[in-house]
């Protein structure tokens, strides 16, 4: 049996349905992610495991035991929110320390515990700092220590790089995940960042309209979309029309021309030079992305996007003509949306 598992979850408010017979297993020391648009039923799951929002139906076992109506505070999980919630007359040490005094933890052990888990987070020399004296990623660190200083069997993360910049987001995901695995701890986290769910995830489930609709590893996730939703809400997607030749093949096609849906990521097309490839196109617009040129071309099967890395060389201009290219086991062929938009 998993170390957490959710069976058949679900909430409904009146006559909407927040969450819809939601089933999941997490083993012990797995990080996964809840991803999808907002709306889409992630934080009412996770408000549902943590003991905030009741359960319509469904059960939630934690390690085989039945947690489904059990208060808050007797689950012990470990919640960081995405506003942290910190005590702004506390210092930080203060702060984290706060779960265990409330649990009467002895004294000599809080100091120890706090010590130990500031350490973990690299903030012992801020211990005696207030929240409104720290950067927004050291609060972050903050509301992470006093989350896992009272050594809760889950931790629950509700967005919780949402406030900080990019550039902050990008250094703590990996700061998130290097703790959680330095710690050994089973986490889930709701996201609707594809990029951040994809980056530090054993697993990402993707919710849309209060279902799950596809469970894989990151790879997998981003490699075989199983609907049109999921393809186009993580990572960019050419949508395009197909159909089977004689031989089974799938040959991309104009619409109306094919019965099958199918999904060809921007970074899988290669830029030829006019002429070559499977099909003719026009730069219609690019954009400089950094590490990579992001261009739209204008072709008989419509708008396609192609992204190439920046290798030094100098862009392609608008107007000009190419011909692209792509190997076909790269096609996708895609579900229809099983649930609405």
């Amino acid at each position: 049996m998993a170390f957490m598992q959710l069976e058949g979850l679900g909430k409904r408010y009146g006559a909407i349905d927040a969450v819809v017979a939601t089933d999941l297993s997490v083993e012990k020391g797995e990080f996964v992610s809840l991803l999808g648009p907002s709306g889409c039923g992630k934080t009412t799951t996770l408000q549902m495991i943590a003991g905030f929002v009741d359960v319509t139906s469904g059960r939630i076992l934690l390690d085989g035991r039945d947690i489904t109506h059990a208060k808050p505070a007797s689950r012990g999980l470990g919640v960081v929110f995405q506003s942290y919630a910190l005590f702004p007359h506390m210092t930080v040490q203060d702060n984290v320390a706060f779960g265990l005094r409330m649990r009467k933890v002895p004294a000599s052990e809080v100091h120890q515990r706090v010590a130990k888990v500031l350490q973990l987070v690299r903030l012992t020399q801020h211990a005696e700092r207030y929240p409104r004296e720290l950067s927004g990623g050291q609060r972050q660190r903050v509301a992470l220590a006093r989350a896992l200083v009272i050594e809760p069997p889950v931790l629950l993360l509700d967005e919780p790089l949402s406030n900080l910049d990019a550039n902050l987001r990008e250094e703590m995901q990996f700061e998130i995940r290097r703790i959680q695995r330095e710690v050994g701890i089973t986490t889930l986290m709701v996201t609707h960042d594809q990029s951040e769910a994809l980056s530090i995830s054993d697993r990402v489930v993707v919710m849309q309209a209060g279902r799950v609709t596809q469970i894989d590893v990151p790879y997998t996730l981003y490699e075989h979309p199983r609907t049109e939703f999921i393809s186009g809400f993580v990572g960019k997607a050419n949508r395009l029309c197909g159909r089977r030749d004689s031989n089974g093949e799938v040959q991309v096609c104009a619409a109306g021309e094919g019965d099958l849906s199918i999904s060809l990521r921007p970074e899988k097309i290669d830029l030829r030079p006019a002429g070559e490839g499977r099909l003719q196109g026009q730069l219609s617009s690019r954009f400089f992305l950094g590490s990579q040129w992001l261009y739209s071309v204008s072709t008989p099967l419509g708008e396609l996007t192609v992204v190439r890395s920046n290798d030094g060389s100098p862009p392609l201009n608008e107007g000009t003509a190419v011909g692209l290219d792509w190997a076909s086991e790269l096609l996708r062929v895609l579900s229809c949306d099983e649930v609405p938009a």
